[in-house]
């Protein structure tokens, strides 16, 4: 009898916790400083109380890991390294397999696997005037690939961000020597 009690008083304690509970609407909030807190602006008064706002970097910083390209982007910095720029890469560091990946990647795409301006861009028309790399007026080297794999020229943008020093100079390797095969 005595457990009947006992059972009895927990079935209706839990009757009247569970009577409350209403499925449509939160219930009782444990902490509500972490449901309603405060939004702060990110680079506002509240965020930097002294007035402060982000800071840019110092003049003339270099970002780690980052090689700054001293030729300006404009057709007389093209002309510059086309002239002056030659690859720092010698025949022992050149991996033409690992070029012609970065290649296919970045730049089949458009100018085809074999640099004849043929791409799937190209064949399927999304693109238009993609010049093969061995035509006659195109007296492309070394300088002038890497210019404008760094800067992008007319349609083509900037594979800056994409690729590494190292591994632009292994697609303008790999670049000349497509040049190479296919004016032979």
């Amino acid at each position: 009898m005595k457990n009947l009690k006992h059972i009895s008083f927990v079935a209706v304690l839990l009757l009247s916790a569970t009577s409350c509970f209403n499925k449509s609407e939160p219930n009782y909030q444990f902490m509500p400083n972490m449901y309603e807190s405060e939004g702060y602006e990110t680079y506002g008064e509240a965020a930097f109380p002294n007035g402060m706002q982000a800071q840019l970097p110092a003049k003339g910083s270099v970002a780690r890991g980052h090689i700054p390209f001293d030729i300006e982007n404009t057709t007389a910095g093209y002309e510059l390294a086309k002239a002056t720029l030659a690859n720092p890469l010698d025949s022992l560091q050149v991996d033409f397999k690992r070029g012609k990946e970065l290649y296919d990647i970045y730049c089949g795409i458009c100018h085809g696997n074999k640099g004849d301006g043929q791409g799937k861009l190209v064949q399927r028309e999304k693109i238009l005037g993609i010049p093969s790399f061995s035509d006659v007026g195109r007296a492309i080297n070394a300088g002038s690939t890497y210019h404008t794999i760094y800067y992008g020229k007319n349609a083509m943008g900037s594979y800056a961000n994409q690729l590494n020093e190292e591994e632009r100079w292994q697609v303008v390797s790999y670049v000349l020597k497509l040049k190479e095969d296919l004016e032979k």
